[in-house]
């Protein structure tokens, strides 16, 4: 199991936003933060899921890169 780093805010009204550093796709909300960092497991599966995909019909492709 992989750690990803998640960016926790206060949105505007009541929900806290939860976004995925290393895959900026995967961003979701919560009524509150335990919600918001469940939903974003689910939101990083489904960013994941899709990279897979596209990797698979060709249409993307994963490199590695330093900086």
């Amino acid at each position: 199991m992989r750690k990803y780093k998640v960016r926790l805010t206060k949105g505007k009204d009541v929900y806290y936003v939860a976004q995925c550093i290393e895959l900026p796709a995967a961003i979701t909300q919560g009524k509150t933060k335990k919600e918001a960092l469940k939903n974003i497991k689910e939101a990083i599966a489904l960013a994941l899921e899709d990279i897979e995909e596209e990797v698979k019909e060709k249409k993307a492709r994963v490199v590695e890169v330093e900086a």
